[in-house]
């Protein structure tokens, strides 16, 4: 297997990540409560908590590897540097547009109900990636060293590490606007504060130095086992403190260390998991990977799709919220994931063959979208 194709294992992980994220938005909204309660399905909310957390780490780990090589030209704001920044602001934009309550600023801007900000500006997943990719960008600027710069990540990592429950505690509304206070917790309703969500991409994008390394020595086997017995370690001691130690409800446990290396011990394991699968397989092709090329994509089109008011004035949660049975469910999640396979594939086929005008598409996309969004009186 040539080195280049060794990375599609990362890539695997992230889009079996998106194809789950779909059946997490359909069971959550449109499934129907009984089924929830029951016991069964703790199982399904464990694994459906897993999505954020490798889709983040799997963000973090990438964008680094992306960056291997490239300090100078960063430096000199050369093309890397543009595109970067390019990408970062297209996340952060469909960040936003996926909390807008209407394509309207003049509608927004008129409403007296002070739950539309909270909503505009909620943080979710893109706006924590984008933040983090940017303070990863900056920082492998700010230091011209590997060691540096990897001692920069470690360390922040920690500060997040143990600062998120100080800062689950603290009323940022006091200290910064809501946009801003946003960011750091959960009291104004943010599914995804930084506080501690920060943790998952930086551990991926630490993670990037030890792979790297490997990768460059021939020694991917080797690293591939240390993580997944690390993993294993990490979700054993983390799952007895947790399950037989202690018993705190679920918003004590998110900000906690032990609620993040139980999680990223399972992510360890499932990355490992598509290493072993995808190093046996010559020449390694899937629909999975169309999905992981074109995330951005996949993850901002199958939110619109349900939330969005697009039939007839409804959305789909509108019209089937918690009504559906397990099957009727399912087959919603199947459809949606086709769908969604179907869209990656034809688009990333465009990008591969004409580069230069889906990125044309795109700025024109963006511009006609804000003009309207500007301009649209209600």
């Amino acid at each position: 297997m040539k080195s280049k194709n060794r990375a599609l294992f990362i890539d695997m992980l992230r889009g079996l990540a998106l194809l789950v994220m779909i059946e997490v938005h359909i069971f959550n909204e449109l499934l129907v409560h009984q089924v929830k309660e029951a016991s069964w399905f703790h199982w399904v909310h464990f694994i459906n908590g897993l999505v954020a957390p490798s889709f983040l780490f799997v963000s973090g780990l990438v964008f680094v590897l992306s960056l291997q090589n490239s300090t100078q030209e960063l430096r000199k704001f050369g093309k890397v540097f543009w595109r970067k920044i390019n990408r970062i602001l297209l996340i952060l934009i469909a960040g936003y547009a996926l909390h807008t309550p209407f394509f309207s600023l003049r509608k927004i801007l008129a409403s007296q109900d002070p739950e539309i900000i909270k909503q505009l500006f909620n943080v979710d997943i893109l706006q924590v990636i984008s933040i983090g990719l940017l303070i990863l960008l900056i920082a492998r600027m700010i230091f011209s060293s590997d060691k540096g710069y990897n001692i920069f990540i470690g360390s922040f990592l920690l500060f997040v590490l143990f600062f998120s429950p100080i800062a689950w505690k603290m009323d940022f509304n006091k200290l910064l606007p809501i946009p801003l206070a946003n960011f750091f917790n959960q009291d104004n309703g943010s599914l995804f504060p930084v506080f501690p969500w920060f943790n998952f991409l930086f551990a991926g994008a630490f993670i990037s130095k030890y792979f790297i390394k490997a990768r460059e020595s021939n020694t991917e086997k080797t690293f591939i086992r240390k993580i997944l017995f690390i993993g294993i370690g990490f979700y054993i001691v983390s799952t007895f403190y947790l399950e037989v130690i202690i018993s705190p409800p679920i918003n004590v446990l998110r900000p906690h260390p032990f609620f993040f290396l139980e999680r990223l011990g399972v992510i360890f394991i499932m990355l490992a998991g598509c290493w072993y699968y995808v190093h046996n397989k010559e020449n390694y092709k899937s629909v999975i990977l169309d999905v992981s090329r074109e995330s951005l994509l996949v993850y901002w089109l199958h939110l619109q799709l349900i939330y969005r008011k697009i039939f007839d004035g409804k959305s789909l949660v509108d019209l089937f919220g918690n009504s559906l049975t397990l099957l009727q469910s399912t087959i919603f999640t199947l459809a949606l994931c086709i769908l969604m396979i179907f869209t990656a594939m034809v688009w990333g086929r465009v990008k591969k063959n004409d580069p230069w005008t889906a990125s044309r598409l795109v700025l024109l996309v963006l511009i006609i979208g804000f003009i309207a969004f500007i301009l649209r009186k209600y």
